[in-house]
C-alpha cells in the first residue's frame, strides 16, 4: 500500500510546527536558526503512522520557495489557522498554491482556541468557510485544537487517518523518479538525499542517473520512516545513500531516475493562467520564477496568442 504525504500550510506563527509536535512528538525545526528564531525556514518531516508522512513548511513569505519544495509531491493538505488571527495573507497564498498543485484532499486545524471565546471562534470559522467555498476544502472538517494545552489532537489525528483511507492510489509509470529535497552527509556512509518517490521502485545496489548532468550513481542503502529497507516504491518518503557522488555535486531540485529515460531541456510548453486574486499581469518576454518538483529556476515567458495576460 502506498505511503501518503500530507503537506502542512498556513501563515507564519499559526502553529504548524507545534501542531506536528503535538501529533507526532517530533520537532521538525532542526536548524539552529529555526530553533533560535522560533520560525520554520526549511522543510521538515515527521511520521504520523508507518504509512503517513507530515511535511512541515515555512509560513513566511520570504521562504515560499522552500514551501513549494515541500508541497510539490503531497497527496493531501493540513491547513493550520490560528484562532486569534484568523485567515491571514499567507493562509490565502498557501491555499492558492495547494489549489494550483491540484491537491484534492485536506483537513483544517483551527489552532490556539485557548486564546479566544466561542463567539470569536464561530466568526473565524465563518471566514474560513467563505474562503474555501468552491474549493477542494469546501467539505473538509475544521478541527479545533490547542497545541499549547494539547486539546483536540486525537480528533485531528483520526480525521487525518480517515482522510488518507479514501485517497486514490497513484498511477505508477514504472520508471523510477525522485525529486531531491534535501542533501547531507553522514559520517561513515557519505552522501544521502531525501525525497518522495513519484514513480517506480528502487532496490539497494541498483544504478540511477543523476539529473541534470547524467552522472551514474549506485544505491548504497535505503531508508523510509527512519528504518532501513531493501526497496522503496511509489509514494514512499525515501532517504537514499548514494555511492559515487559528493554532497557538493548536487542540491535540492536535482532528480534521480532510471537511466536513459529523461533529457534536460531549457524550453517547455505550458498552459498559463493567473489566479483571480492576483493584482499583477504577465507580459511578453517577462522573467518568471518557475517551480518544477523541488526545483526553482528563472525563465522568460513567450506568450503565443497575446502580448499581455
Amino acid at each position: 500500500m502506498n505511503q501518503i504525504v500530507i503537506g502542512l500550510a498556513g501563515h507564519i506563527d499559526h502553529g504548524k510546527t507545534s501542531v506536528v509536535k503535538a501529533l507526532t512528538g517530533i520537532n521538525t525545526d532542526r536548524l539552529e536558526e529555526e530553533i533560535r528564531r522560533g520560525m520554520t525556514i526549511d522543510i521538515g518531516f515527521a511520521f504520523l503512522t508507518d504509512r503517513i508522512t507530515l511535511i512541515d513548511v515555512p509560513g513566511h513569505e520570504k521562504f515560499v520557495k522552500n514551501m513549494m519544495a515541500g508541497v510539490s509531491g503531497v497527496d493531501a493538505a493540513l491547513l493550520i489557522i490560528a484562532a486569534d488571527d484568523g485567515v491571514m495573507p499567507q493562509t490565502r497564498e498557501h491555499f492558492d498554491i495547494l489549489k494550483l498543485l491540484g491537491v484534492r484532499n485536506g483537513v483544517i486545524a483551527l489552532n490556539k482556541i485557548d486564546l479566544v471565546d466561542e463567539e470569536w471562534l464561530e466568526m473565524v470559522e465563518a471566514d474560513i468557510q467563505e474562503m474555501v467555498t468552491g474549493s477542494f476544502l469546501e467539505k473538509a472538517p475544521v478541527i479545533r485544537v490547542s497545541a499549547e494545552n494539547n486539546i483536540g489532537f486525537e480528533k485531528l489525528r483520526m480525521s487525518l487517518i480517515d482522510m488518507c483511507s479514501i485517497i486514490s492510489p497513484k498511477t505508477d509509470r514504472g520508471i523510477f523518479r525522485l525529486w531531491v529535497d534535501r542533501v547531507f552527509t553522514i559520517k561513515g556512509f557519505g552522501t544521502v538525499v531525501t525525497g518522495t518517490v513519484s514513480s517506480g521502485s528502487l532496490k539497494t545496489g541498483e544504478v540511477l542517473e543523476l539529473l541534470p548532468g547524467g552522472k551514474k550513481v549506485k544505491i548504497r542503502g535505503l531508508q523510509t520512516h527512519s528504518k532501513p529497507v531493501n526497496e522503496v516504491t511509489l509514494g514512499d518518503r525515501a532517504a537514499i545513500n548514494l555511492q559515487g557522488v559528493e554532497k557538493d555535486e548536487l542540491n535540492r531540485g536535482f532528480q534521480l531516475s532510471t537511466p536513459g529515460f529523461f533529457k534536460t531541456t531549457s524550453r517547455i510548453g505550458v498552459g498559463l493562467s493567473l489566479l483571480p486574486t492576483t493584482m499583477k499581469e504577465i507580459r511578453q518576454n517577462q522573467r518568471l520564477r518557475i517551480h518544477a518538483g523541488t526545483q526553482e529556476v528563472m525563465a522568460r515567458v513567450s506568450l503565443i496568442d497575446q502580448k499581455i495576460l
